[in-house]
Formats: C-alpha cells, sequence, structure tokens
C-alpha cells in the first residue's frame, strides 16, 4: 500500500516540475502581429522556419517573417 502512494506522489511531483518548465512566449512577426505561445518556439536554421503549438496542433511560419522572441513574464 505504502508503494501506492509514494508512486502517486512522485507522479504529482514529476507533473509540476514539468509544468513549471514550460513558459509562454510572444512572437511578433514583420507586420506587427503577436503570437503567444505556450512553451518556446522551436527554430530551425536549416529549414529557415519557426514552428510552435497553436490549439494543439504544430504551426509553422517562415523565419523571416518572425522580427522577435521574448518570454512572457
Amino acid at each position: 500500500m505504502n508503494s501506492k502512494y509514494l508512486m502517486l506522489a512522485a507522479s504529482v511531483s514529476l507533473a509540476g516540475l514539468l509544468a513549471a518548465c514550460s513558459s509562454p512566449h510572444e512572437m511578433t512577426t514583420r507586420d506587427g502581429q503577436t503570437i503567444v505561445t505556450s512553451d518556446r518556439p522551436d527554430v530551425d536554421d536549416d529549414k529557415d522556419f519557426v514552428t510552435y503549438e497553436r490549439d494543439g496542433n504544430q504551426t509553422r511560419i517562415n523565419k523571416s517573417e518572425v522580427r522577435e522572441i521574448r518570454e512572457v513574464d
């Protein structure tokens, strides 16, 4: 019985730790549009795209269209 509680406590702690690691970011495009993401967008230098998650789907934007990526406090 104790091992079940220990596993539950470890799972809850790990979930809290993972949730704390993600931080929202804000991308500003060249045309002035602001895109808020739940986590840091992935910049792919080889293919010149920035990939981010929006509404549960992976979305890509051309890197040349992004003016700034910053962490939201």
